[in-house]
């Protein structure tokens, strides 16, 4: 019996490794995407939607509304997560990350053809919230089958590598949305605010195309399809999950909050308060971000990868507690003016401290749960702490009003859900020796 020659060895070792990098690859793409067209909404919600859609309220209503309609995403995530979550553990990953790209992609670019409020009335931020929540769907599908496709198919040992690439998928949405709004910002008030902020919106027809290429050329999840296979598929993930695993769904719910908290509270919030009552430019406070963004496309799979070695909760853990600590201090120094304090004050929360928690969460997250409830489960968790963390900011942005745009409402609130992440963390129930989870 002839033995196979080393080059033959080599290819049947080195093709698993190219199809895990190849989804990896894939699953980045698809978040950024995804992640972009989210986020847009954030940066207008902020500087545009409340002339254009809530100008009979003042300056603060209408911003309060903007914010408002902003959360409406954050409310249909936990929806999005258990649809998509259903039919991810009954008929494949694959086929539910194609249609929630679909879904968002076509929410995004009706919302850049929306007329203004001074063209047909109340209708306009009616359509505006009824897009809005498309999108929160489709997002609520999209996490847990981007990461899990990505996981599902890491080898033993470097789950937290590849799982943190479709986190990756967040900063770089960040980081395009906001070179996106830093480009179409530089135009005069009056174009901008007429037809400038609807190109970052029109341009996410052309990132759908190239997201849907990338994953329709994607195989099935191996663990997945080895559920299938031995009978292992559920009829109703969502009640399996419920009722097998609760606590772990909670403890991820509460460690998520603070992620979106930190995210939502700077780009969003931050962003508003800073241009209006600290008088930063919007160009440089985007500036920040930028760079801030870019960053996080380092630390997010090095952190990842960390997780591999010295375990998932301990890193999460660090970020969480830097966040804690840097709460006061953040705010402290955007309320400076200084240009580099500024971009101090935003690298050290956003760059080191939400990549610390981000970049092994998805990992951590999917080895909470068994295959056959895995996309639920996971989602849940995920969508049910996102949809918090995204509705913070509205109560922080009520603390601005309340307390006359004082800083510290913001910081207290801040540090507060990061103590309770951290107390939800070790809630956590590890159920998989698969990676260092612990």
């Amino acid at each position: 019996m002839t033995e196979p020659s080393v080059s033959a060895v080599e290819e049947a070792t080195t093709r698993p490794r190219r199809q895990t990098r190849k989804v990896a690859f894939a699953s980045l793409i698809g978040t950024t995407v995804e992640w972009y067209d989210f986020y847009i909404y954030g940066t207008a919600a902020a500087l545009v939607f409340p002339q254009l859609f809530f100008p009979e309220f003042s300056q603060a209503a209408g911003l309060l509304l903007a914010l408002s309609t902003f959360a409406v995403g954050f409310v249909a995530r936990p929806l999005g997560g258990v649809v998509f979550g259903h039919f991810g553990d009954r008929i494949g990953r694959k086929k539910m990350l194609v249609l929630s790209l679909i879904a968002m992609g076509a929410a995004t670019v009706a919302m850049g053809l929306v007329p203004s409020f001074a063209q047909i009335g109340i209708l306009a931020p009616l359509l505006i919230v009824t897009l809005r929540f498309v999108q929160g769907i489709a997002v609520g599908g999209e996490w847990g089958g981007a990461i899990l496709m990505a996981v599902e198919h890491a080898p033993p040992g470097r789950k937290g590598f590849y799982g943190s690439w479709p986190q990756i998928g967040s900063p770089l949405g960040l980081l395009l949305s906001t070179a996106a709004f830093s480009a179409v910002s530089s135009l005069p008030d009056e174009q901008f605010l007429a037809w400038g902020w609807r190109i970052p919106f029109l341009a996410s027809a052309l990132l759908i195309i190239i997201g849907m290429v990338v994953r329709l050329s994607l195989h099935e999840s191996p663990e997945f399809a080895a559920a299938r296979s031995a009978g292992q598929v559920v009829t109703l993930p969502v009640r399996e999950a419920l009722l097998r695993h609760p606590r772990n769904i909670a403890a991820a719910a509460g460690a998520f909050v603070v992620i979106n908290t930190v995210f939502y509270l700077v780009t969003v919030l931050g962003l508003s308060w800073a241009t209006s009552h600290v008088g930063i430019s919007r160009s440089t406070f985007l500036g920040a971000v930028l760079v801030t963004a870019a960053v996080m496309c380092c630390t997010v799979p090095f952190f990842g990868a960390l997780s591999d070695r010295v375990g998932r909760r301990p890193v999460f853990a660090a970020g969480a507690l830097l966040v804690a600590v840097a709460a006061f201090p953040l705010f402290w120094l955007i309320e400076t003016g200084s240009t580099p304090l500024l971009f101090l004050g935003v690298l050290i929360m956003m760059g080191i401290g939400h990549p610390l928690m981000y970049g092994p969460q998805a990992a951590l997250y999917s080895e909470l749960f068994p295959a056959e409830v895995r996309y639920t489960g996971a989602s849940l968790g995920y969508q049910i702490g996102g949809m918090i963390g995204g509705l913070v900011p509205l109560l922080a942005g009520s603390l601005l009003i309340a307390f006359d745009n004082a800083a510290w409402p913001m910081s207290a609130l801040l540090a507060a859900v990061a103590v309770i992440s951290l107390l939800s963390l070790s809630a956590i129930r590890v159920r998989t020796t698969q990676g260092a989870v612990g």
